[in-house]
C-alpha cells in the first residue's frame, strides 16, 4: 500500500511563496493522476491542482495563476508550488489520487499571515 508523506508548509506572509512535497513509500504513482487537496478550518476537503500521468495540469479558480503542480518520478515525489499567497490559502494541504485511492497521509499545514 502506497504511503504518502507531506512536507515543506508552514508561516507565510501574503504576498509569499511556499513548495509543498509529497514523497510516496511503498509503491510507484507515476501512472495515477495526482492531486494536490486542503481543507481550511471548518471547511471541507476540496482538489485545488491536480496531475496527469501526462503531467498536464489542472487547477481550481482559487489558485488558477499561483499554484504549479509537478512531479519528480525517481524522487518519488509530487510537489505543488504556491505563489502570491494570501490568507484563504491557510489550510492543511494533502496529497492523494483525485479519487483519494490511498491512505491520506497527516498533510501539512500552511498558514498565511498579514
Amino acid at each position: 500500500q502506497v504511503q504518502l508523506v507531506e512536507s515543506g508548509g508552514g508561516l507565510a506572509q501574503v504576498g509569499g511563496s511556499l513548495r509543498l512535497s509529497c514523497e510516496y513509500f511503498g509503491g510507484n504513482v507515476r501512472f495515477h493522476h495526482m492531486a494536490w487537496f486542503r481543507q481550511a478550518p471548518g471547511k471541507q476537503r476540496e482538489l485545488v491542482a491536480r496531475l496527469t500521468p501526462g503531467d498536464s495540469t489542472i487547477y481550481v479558480e482559487t489558485v488558477k495563476g499561483r499554484v504549479t503542480i509537478s512531479r519528480n518520478n525517481r524522487k518519488k515525489t509530487v510537489y505543488v508550488e504556491m505563489n502570491n499567497l494570501n490568507p484563504e490559502d491557510t489550510a492543511v494541504y494533502y496529497c492523494n489520487t483525485p479519487n483519494s485511492v490511498f491512505q491520506w497521509g497527516q498533510g501539512t499545514q500552511v498558514t498565511v499571515s498579514s
